[in-house]
C-alpha cells in the first residue's frame, strides 16, 4: 500500500506540472483506472464457490455484543484501544493539510506538493522496513523491541511535527522535504511496531485462559484506527480553516494544528509505556498469539 502511494505520488507529481485542471482530471482518471485493474487482478480466483462450505462454520458461542463487552472490560484491551485511537488521530490529522501547507507557505506548485506527499510515504516505507527487520530478533526480546520502537516512533513523530510547527514561521527558509521525510520515517516506525503489539496483545486472553478473543480484539482496534483516521483528516482541515478565519494568520493556523498533533503523539507515548506486552509477564509465549490466530476458535 505504502509503496503504491510512493510510486503514484512521485509519478503524478512530475506529470502534473505545468498544472492545469484538464491535466489533473486526466491523471486522476488514469490513476483510478490503473487502481481498478490492479484490484481486479488481486481478486481474480481469490474465492471459488465450490470451496465455500457454510455448514463448516462453527456456531458462535456468544453474541457479538457479549464479546464486545468482555473486550472493553479488559483493562489492557481498553488501554490499547485508546492508544490506537489517539496515535492514529495524530497520524492522520496532517494527512490533508500537508500539501496545502507546502503550497501556501513554501510556494510549491501542485506537482511539487504531490511529490512532497510521496517523500513522506517513502519515509514511512523505510521506517516500516526497519522495524519489520527487527522481527528476526529472538522471540524473548520482541516485546521489549516493539515497545521501544513504538515509543521512539511516537516521540520522533512529535518532534518532527514540532519542527513543522516551527517551520510555519520560518517559511520558505526551512528544509521542508527533509522534515517531512523524517516525519514519515517515525510514522512508519510507530505504525509497524503498533501492529506487532496488536498481534501479540490479540491473543493475551487465550494465554490467560480466557478463550479465543483474537477476532473481536482485532475488530475493535481496527475500528478505532479507522474512526481516528477519518476523523483526523476531517478535523485537521476544519481546524486550519477555523483558526485562519479567527486569527487571519495562515502560519499560525498550521503551527497550531501541527503542535496539537505533537501533543497527541506525546500522550500516546505515555499510554504505550503503561501497556504490558504478553512476553513481559514472565512467560515465553510472546509469539503464541500469532500461531493462535491460525487456529479455529472453539
Amino acid at each position: 500500500m505504502i509503496a503504491g502511494i510512493v510510486v503514484t505520488a512521485a509519478t503524478t507529481g512530475r506529470l502534473l506540472d505545468p498544472y492545469s485542471h484538464a491535466r489533473l482530471i486526466e491523471l486522476t482518471a488514469m490513476t483510478g483506472l490503473i487502481a481498478v485493474l490492479v484490484t481486479v487482478l488481486a481478486l481474480a480466483g481469490l474465492e471459488r464457490v465450490d470451496e465455500i462450505h457454510a455448514s463448516d462454520a462453527p456456531e458462535p458461542a456468544s453474541t457479538f455484543r457479549e464479546r464486545l463487552r468482555e473486550t472493553w472490560a479488559d483493562d489492557e484491551a481498553r488501554l490499547f484501544t485508546v492508544f490506537i485511537f489517539l496515535s492514529m488521530l495524530a497520524y492522520a490529522t496532517q494527512d490533508l493539510i500537508l500539501e496545502p501547507f507546502g503550497g501556501l507557505l513554501f510556494g510549491l506548485t501542485p506537482g511539487e506538493t504531490t511529490q512532497l506527499s510521496g517523500t513522506q510515504h517513502a519515509g514511512i516505507l523505510i521506517g516500516m522496513v526497519l522495524v519489520g527487520s527487527a522481527g528476526i530478533l529472538p522471540a524473548g526480546r520482541t516485546p521489549w523491541v516493539l515497545k521501544a520502537f513504538t515509543l521512539v516512533g511516537c516521540l520522533g513523530s512529535a518532534t518532527a511535527l514540532g519542527a513543522l510547527a516551527l517551520s510555519a514561521s520560518l517559511a520558505p527558509h526551512w528544509p521542508l522535504a527533509l522534515n517531512v521525510a523524517l516525519l514519515g520515517f517515525f510514522n512508519g516506525m510507530f505504525t509497524i511496531a503498533a501492529i506487532g503489539a496488536m498481534m501479540n496483545l490479540a491473543g493475551a486472553s487465550r494465554e490467560r485462559g480466557g478463550g479465543a478473543r483474537e477476532g473481536i480484539r482485532m475488530g475493535v482496534w481496527g475500528a478505532a484506527q479507522a474512526i481516528a483516521f477519518g476523523l483526523g483528516g476531517f478535523a485537521g482541515t476544519v481546524a486550519v480553516d477555523v483558526t485562519r478565519a479567527v486569527t487571519g494568520s495562515t502560519s499560525f493556523a498550521f503551527a497550531t494544528v501541527f503542535s496539537l498533533e505533537a501533543v497527541l503523539f506525546i500522550v500516546s507515548a505515555v499510554i504505550a509505556l503503561k501497556i504490558t506486552m504478553p512476553g513481559q509477564r514472565g512467560g515465553s509465549a510472546s509469539r503464541a498469539p500469532a500461531s493462535a490466530m491460525l487456529q479455529p476458535a472453539e
